[in-house]
C-alpha cells in the first residue's frame, strides 16, 4: 500500500461526491475507495481501472475489502475480480 498516493488525482472526484476527497486516506478509507474506483467500471475500462487500484492496493486487499463491502458495486464487476485474481467466484448481491 503506497501512503502517498492521491485520491484525488487518481479517480474522478465525481465518486466521492458526498465527501472531501482530498481528506480521504488510502489507508483509513479503502472500504469506501476501492468500491468507488470501480463504480462504474465495465468490461472495456475493467483493465485500466483496476491496474489504478493496484498501484495502490495489494490484491489481498481489492478482494477482501469488495467482498465484504456494503457500498454498491455490481455483481459483474465482482465476477470481472474473480477472474483476473483466479479466485472463486462472488457476488455482492444474492440471485
Amino acid at each position: 500500500m503506497k501512503a502517498n498516493s492521491n485520491i484525488a488525482s487518481q479517480f474522478p472526484k465525481h465518486l466521492f461526491w458526498d465527501m472531501d476527497y482530498s481528506k480521504l486516506s488510502i489507508k483509513k478509507d479503502k472500504e469506501t475507495i476501492i468500491p468507488r474506483a470501480l463504480f462504474a467500471t465495465t468490461q472495456e475500462t475493467f483493465n485500466t481501472d483496476i491496474l489504478k487500484l493496484e498501484a495502490i492496493y495489494t490484491p489481498i486487499v481489492i478482494l477482501n475489502v469488495l467482498k465484504n463491502t456494503k457500498e454498491r458495486i455490481s455483481n459483474n464487476l465482482c465476477v470481472m475480480v474473480a477472474k483476473r485474481y483466479n479466485v472463486a467466484t462472488f457476488y455482492r448481491y444474492k440471485l
